[in-house]
């Protein structure tokens, strides 16, 4: 029989969720058979095999089975009588051949590596932190692990799944040179007590092109678009509990060490749960960046309701032509998600020239 574990009680005020009650089932669904049944000849009677008596628990009357099933059976060497079948009336098919072989090569392993079988023993209650796993091993099931949802995660999914469902995103992509965006980075880093990323200088860019393209500094409500007169960029943080996306409030008004500085402790506090609702809300795009984890290219899912999410992917050495000649330069590729009830696609395209004539250019970004 199937192990139930009993579900564990965790405090409301804990970020983690609870531990579901989770019951192991007994056997792994499996698919009908996957080759048919040859036709039997006009007037042949099903499958059958005769059974024997009752005494040992087998079966009594005609067993009916399918070509595919007893043939499994006879190579695996089981009787009929021993197949309890799952399909129609009662008839053995492929899945109760699998389930029983998988049985029977099990049993015999353990039989194999414990020849004296110990008595059985109530399983305990899961207890201990909200982040406990539950594990779990049974005929035809590979092992496994349940790691219970975080609030943040659970969250985090109904929100992205709200939005690919109901926001119509369109997809921008832009390469840029970036070789000065590196250089300037290198400059502001000499001797500096707070040390500037490539990110921060993204960031800076991104609310420069929003003061240069103002229309793309909105986000749709159901009874207006909504324009706003300061740029709130939410910076998107990886955690062990799940993504958070805090805003950095009026980003065209700050400088690049002190979006520096509040991205890092935005990062501190995030890993550590310290983060507040209302650095959570708000802003009208988001900036999430895979490319110190090497990823080149890929596209995000808009965080509503803002109405864009700028995806920056690594900054890599590659062949440039310039002036009609070929060079080796450091090319950034972003990919920019928009909403398009609230921002067209020209109004878009402005925005991703503003911002690559940005980064090309990164002495404008401190202007």
């Amino acid at each position: 029989p199937a192990a139930t574990v009993p579900a564990t009680t965790v405090p409301a005020a804990l970020p983690a969720a609870t531990v579901p009650a989770t019951t192991v089932p007994a056997a792994l669904p499996a698919a009908n058979d996957s080759a048919p049944a040859p036709s039997s000849p006009a007037g042949a009677a099903p499958a059958q095999t005769p059974a024997a008596g009752t005494a040992n628990g087998t079966r009594r009357g005609r067993i009916f089975s399918s070509p595919l099933a007893r043939r499994m059976a006879r190579e695996a060497g089981l009787p009929y009588e021993q197949i309890t079948g799952t399909g129609p009336n009662g008839r053995i098919i492929r899945r109760d051949v699998e389930a029983a072989i998988t049985s029977r090569d099990r049993a015999a392993s353990v039989l194999a590596a414990a020849p004296v079988t110990p008595p059985a023993t109530t399983a305990a209650p899961v207890t201990g932190p909200a982040t406990a796993s539950v594990t779990g091993s049974v005929a035809g099931i590979p092992a496994f692990t349940e790691i219970p949802h975080s609030r943040i995660r659970r969250a985090v999914a109904s929100r992205l799944t709200e939005s690919k469902q109901t926001t119509p995103h369109f997809y921008l992509r832009g390469t840029a040179r970036v070789d000065r965006l590196l250089r300037l980075r290198e400059e502001l880093n000499d001797g500096a007590s707070v040390r500037v990323s490539v990110n921060d200088l993204v960031i800076k860019a991104v609310a420069g092109a929003h003061l240069l393209v103002p229309a793309m500094n909105v986000i749709w409500t159901p009874d207006a678009v909504r324009s706003f007169s300061s740029v709130d960029v939410s910076v998107a943080i990886a955690t062990e509990r799940g993504l958070v996306t805090p805003v950095l409030r009026s980003v065209e008004r700050m400088t690049v060490s002190s979006v520096a500085t509040a991205v890092r402790d935005f990062a501190e506090r995030a890993r550590t749960g310290r983060l507040r609702q209302d650095e959570l809300e708000g802003g009208t795009i988001s900036v999430t960046n895979l490319g110190m984890y090497g990823t080149e290219d890929f596209a995000a899912i808009i965080n509503p309701p803002q109405a864009a999410i700028l995806a920056v992917g690594a900054a890599r050495q590659e062949p440039v032509v310039e002036d009609g000649e070929l060079q080796v330069g450091t090319v950034m590729r972003v990919t920019l998600s928009v909403d398009h009830r609230p921002v067209d696609g020209v109004v878009a395209a402005e925005w991703m020239r503003a911002f690559l004539s940005l980064v090309e250019n990164p002495v404008r970004i401190l202007a």
